[in-house]
């Protein structure tokens, strides 16, 4: 019985590895979609000052990170952010495009509810989508009933997502070492 007591934590690991590498590979993935296969080099987006109290608007709470990665080809922009739906991150790339939301898409979805924001029916409202002056998305997302927050996890990180874009370029933007 000892011995199986010492086996848990293996298999939970074991477990674990390829939910990890399912996630890696989805972001692998999306990039080389938004790219067409030619990734940029990633950069990095610095949180600090009023950028940071701009970030910490949309989200409703501080970022955990001080910078932000992200892959930029002239126009275009891929961004992979994380948001806590109800209890869990959700992973969403989101590709931008001159300024306005070209796709969002969920690469890591954690929760036990709202799985359906992965579905175009619900993603293809955010085509085209842009931000106000106050950083708030200037076109309306309808809802899924019994997903309320992980609709609301995507719409924050779509807005996060189009203020990034628009900052980026700017000082405190640099190339990732």
């Amino acid at each position: 019985m000892r011995s199986m007591k010492n086996l848990w934590p293996l298999l939970a690991l074991l477990l674990w590895l390829p939910a990890t590498a399912d996630e890696s590979n989805a972001a692998e993935a999306f990039l080389e979609e938004a790219f067409h296969g030619k990734v940029p080099e990633p950069a990095m987006v610095w949180l600090s000052g009023e950028r940071k109290q701009a970030v910490a608007r949309i989200l409703g709470h501080n970022y955990p990170a001080l910078r932000i990665r992200y892959w930029r080809s002239d126009q275009r922009s891929a961004w992979i952010l994380e948001e806590t739906g109800k209890e869990q991150p959700i992973t969403i790339g989101v590709i931008v495009n001159d300024g306005t939301l070209e796709r969002i898409k969920v690469l890591a979805f954690r929760e036990s509810r709202g799985g359906e924001i992965r579905y175009p029916f619900f993603t293809d409202q955010f085509k085209g989508i842009g931000i106000d002056d106050r950083q708030e998305l200037n076109r309306h997302i309808d809802g899924i009933s019994g997903a309320t927050l992980s609709v609301t996890a995507m719409k924050k990180v779509a807005a996060l997502a189009l203020y990034l874009d628009s900052i980026t370029g700017k000082q405190d933007v640099q190339t990732a070492p």
